[in-house]
């Protein structure tokens, strides 16, 4: 009988009283830069992905490369991959599925045309895609950004996520093209969301926030930013410069797995922005974003899944 007390004791002890496993903590998923691979190796990595105590896996775009065909048909394929994600599958557009459709080994398609494909096939709904949706916040619930269903939030343990649709091809500022006649009003959609991201955050006290876009926009930090992304890295500053607390950026475009702090050298208060860079291209991997909501010293923990 003593000893049947003492082992009532111990689990008491052990499940109830053990600081060890902190029940806030998740992890959540980030790919991109899909389309150089093979289908059957894209349907690998979300299998593997599947395998994954993941929370949501994030998508930040090229979901074909940039020369090869801009078709329906390309579209419906990678949507219906996106759909065997068990957990929630949150997508934000890539140049190479619509900016540079214009190209004449992508069809040719007209990229507004292209755009507005992608809009209605992906982000039809308040729902992420995957087998167990996720329902998501839409900037085109307002008025003003009716137009712009592609730029979403979510929260998960006082911690804030949103995608913005930032593209590589210099955000489409090129004013060589007819299809750059777009870019003025996403750059002021895309602005107004991420500012309203950090004002919703402070409003709630989130411990941190995760934006995610296709768009590397420090690709050579010894250079200027290109056009495309000046007003957008401007007004972020300026946010992060008020707000203190850690930002997690996830980025694709130049394919190259990297973890820096690229504003670190720009101001004293704008290190608490952490970028990762997802592997892609020939790089058939992912990457798993580990998450201490309560930590004081490093929420994020960023790892490969594969290599």
């Amino acid at each position: 009988m003593f000893e049947r007390v003492l082992l009532v004791k111990f689990f008491a002890l052990f499940f109830f009283v053990s600081p060890l496993v902190n029940a806030k903590n998740f992890q959540f998923t980030a790919i991109g830069d899909t389309s150089y691979i093979s289908a059957s190796q894209l349907d690998q990595l979300v299998e593997r992905i599947n395998h994954e105590p993941t929370r949501f896996t994030i998508h930040v775009g090229d979901i074909k490369s940039g020369s090869t065909l801009c078709s329906d048909e390309m579209f419906a394929r990678v949507y219906s991959q996106f759909m065997t994600f068990d957990k929630p599958l949150i997508y934000t557009p890539g140049d190479n599925e619509w900016t540079d459709c214009h190209r004449k080994n992508n069809g040719p398609y007209d990229p507004i045309e292209r755009l507005k494909k992608i809009r209605g096939l992906f982000f039809s709904s308040d729902q992420s895609l995957g087998r167990q949706p996720l329902t998501l916040e839409q900037q085109s619930a307002q008025a003003a950004f009716r137009n712009f269903p592609e730029n979403r939030r979510w929260a998960v343990e006082n911690i804030s996520f949103a995608t913005i649709h930032m593209v590589g091809s210099n955000n489409n500022d090129q004013p060589e093209l007819p299809s750059s006649s777009e870019f003025k009003l996403r750059n002021e959609a895309n602005i107004a969301w991420m500012k309203e991201v950090f004002a919703k955050a402070r409003k709630q006290n989130h411990k941190a926030i995760v934006f995610a876009m296709q768009a590397d926009t420090f690709y050579d930090s010894s250079k200027l930013p290109e056009s495309g992304f000046v007003d957008w890295l401007a007004a972020f500053q300026q946010e992060i410069s008020s707000w203190k607390k850690p930002v997690l950026l996830i980025q694709g475009d130049s394919h190259v797995f990297k973890v820096d702090r690229p504003l670190a050298s720009k101001g004293p208060d704008l290190d608490v922005v952490q970028r990762l860079v997802v592997p892609g291209a020939q790089l058939t991997d992912a990457v798993v974003i580990e998450v201490d909501p309560e930590s004081t010293t490093q929420i994020f923990t960023i790892r490969r899944l594969l290599n």
